[in-house]
């Protein structure tokens, strides 16, 4: 079939079943846009205020949708923008594929203008990335860039595209299946080494589960609950685990890590196994990996065989996807008792109490707690990054059926509210709420105009303090509380800013105004924002 490459790529997106995509035209992509135009009753394009926020969007999209999602922006700086999402992206594993437009070929390397070398600066952050300077690669790239962003461990791929290929014709023909002799990702994992996994939990005392973001991934939610469950072994989760079990599940012990709480810490420190499921455990997750090295048996999951032991010295290693590993050790899993150390476990977690805070301000792990209690099982927090995210991390009960998404590995601020509005829009039926700081808020509430735009009701939350305030308090533990850089003021009246914008608002400054703005977020079913104003001098913790 002869089209124009700009249309193949629009039938690309249709074969690969894209509805949505998000993204920022310019000159330089103007062929595909001329292209989506055509297309618009079976692809949505949602135009976003910043390019980057395009790459968030369709990274909440992600995960909310379990496949790949898809954002476009112009050449140069449209392109450069999208390198922050990019490397969010990336850090976390979540599959997008990135389109860029890109100079006339025969310019490039010319300095022409809006040229950049978007396929170098990204590369450190993508899976792959094509500059696509022959039209009749097209249906291939894109068949591959699919597969590769989706397929063994996800990531972002970029596709740039010459504006002359664009408009050049093609025969077009999508591929049915893909073939990449250098691409093989390892799936089954290996089953000898299964067995040793099983046996070294059945034989341990004292075990533990830890799980990262890889079970998202993967899709293994239900399969690491049913082993957990049948084992009886206790469960942490790093940030990007988080929801993965509900808070009310007596096998959960929370979030480790130097935000996480301390029997989760001290679970890590004192286990006799330590079962690590799509975890990378970086830095923030274990300050001191020798020390557990030394007394602790560690076996580690991963599709990535680049992650094992990278961080932590591992006795067994399996490279394979988690959820059929899992559900190969499930059907090896005896029925275990864990009675004394979970009881252990127990006599550590401390009950929730809440220090009351200066007249005006409330306690922003309060609010959390009552918030959790009030909204559906079914909610999408998206939280920004800073004190905010602790906060949520720490603060809010998830339930069954929950999800938490977040900037984790590459703590990209002005994340949250891009996210959400991806997220809701793969999930319609959900509620899907934005944690942030004012600081974060700051650099995303351009998206408010988005979700007016394309009908998008998420409900924000902004916890204000006027401080950047995880600098803040780091400034004020090892810097001798010299602060600089960190006040906000200067900004503006969030209340009336809704207004301005026509969302519903209120401001929450006292246990009275708490509980109204809580029931306010429960039952509208409207965007909307809600202001916390919280205590400048507040701790994550």
């Amino acid at each position: 079939m002869k089209m124009t490459a700009a249309q193949a790529i629009v039938e690309c997106l249709k074969a690969e079943n894209i509805k949505v995509v998000y993204g920022y035209p310019g000159a330089a992509i103007c062929p595909l846009y001329d292209a989506l135009l055509d297309a618009k009753d079976d692809i949505k394009h949602v135009l976003v205020r910043h390019e980057a926020n395009g790459g968030h969007a369709a990274n909440g999209y992600a995960r909310i949708s379990g496949k790949p999602a898809v954002c476009i922006a112009t050449s140069g700086p449209g392109a450069v923008n999208l390198v922050t999402a990019i490397a969010t992206a990336h850090a976390d594993s979540i599959p997008i594929v990135c389109i860029t437009g890109q100079v006339n070929t025969d310019q490039i390397g010319s300095d022409a203008f809006q040229e950049a070398d978007i396929t170098g600066a990204a590369e450190p952050f993508v899976k792959h990335s094509y500059l696509l300077s022959n039209p009749d690669d097209l249906p291939r790239v894109f068949k591959e860039a699919f597969y590769i962003a989706g397929s063994g461990r996800p990531g972002p791929v970029l596709i740039d595209i010459p504006m002359d290929v664009q408009k050049a014709v093609i025969d077009f023909k999508y591929p049915k299946s893909v073939s990449i002799r250098s691409y093989k990702p390892t799936l089954k994992g290996n089953f000898n080494q299964i067995k040793r996994f099983v046996s070294s939990l059945e034989k341990a005392k004292k075990p533990l589960i830890c799980i990262g973001g890889g079970v998202f991934a993967s899709n293994a939610q239900k399969e690491i609950c049913e082993l957990a469950k049948i084992m009886q072994i206790p469960v942490i989760t790093t940030m990007m685990g988080l929801s993965v079990f509900s808070d009310d599940n007596p096998l959960f012990f929370g979030m480790l890590g130097m935000h996480g709480v301390p029997v989760a810490n001290k679970a890590v420190n004192d286990c006799d196994v330590l079962f690590l499921v799509g975890a990378r455990v970086g830095d923030r997750a274990v300050r001191a990996p020798l020390s557990i090295e030394k007394t602790t048996k560690i076996l580690h999951i991963d599709i990535d065989p680049a992650e094992i032991g990278k961080n932590i010295g591992v006795d067994y290693p399996l490279v394979g996807d988690a959820k059929l590993v899992l559900q190969d050790m499930i059907k090896l899993a005896k029925p275990m008792e864990h009675n004394d150390w979970i009881e252990y476990l127990n006599s550590l977690n401390k009950p929730d109490e809440f220090v009351k805070m200066p007249k005006g301000t409330v306690n922003p792990r309060e609010f959390m707690f009552k918030l959790s209690k009030s909204m559906p099982a079914d909610t999408i927090v998206a939280a920004d990054v800073g004190q905010n995210q602790i906060w949520t991390a720490t603060g809010y009960k998830f339930k069954d059926g929950g999800r938490f998404i977040t900037s984790g590995g590459m703590g990209t601020m002005g994340y949250s509210v891009p996210a959400a509005i991806g997220a809701k829009m793969a999930a319609p039926d959900r509620p899907v709420m934005v944690i942030c700081g004012d600081g974060s808020f700051q650099m995303n509430f351009m998206e408010l105009a988005t979700a007016i735009q394309h009908n998008v009701p998420i409900k924000i939350i902004v916890m204000t303090n006027n401080r950047l305030g995880m600098v803040r308090e780091l400034q004020t533990n090892g810097y001798d509380d010299r602060q600089i850089a960190v006040a906000l003021d200067g900004s503006p009246d969030f209340i009336k800013l809704a207004d301005a914008y026509g969302i519903k608002s209120c401001c929450v400054t006292d246990d009275k105004s708490m509980d109204k703005a809580i029931e306010f977020i429960k039952n509208t079913d409207e965007l909307c924002l809600v202001e916390v104003v919280v205590d400048e001098m507040a701790k994550t913790l």
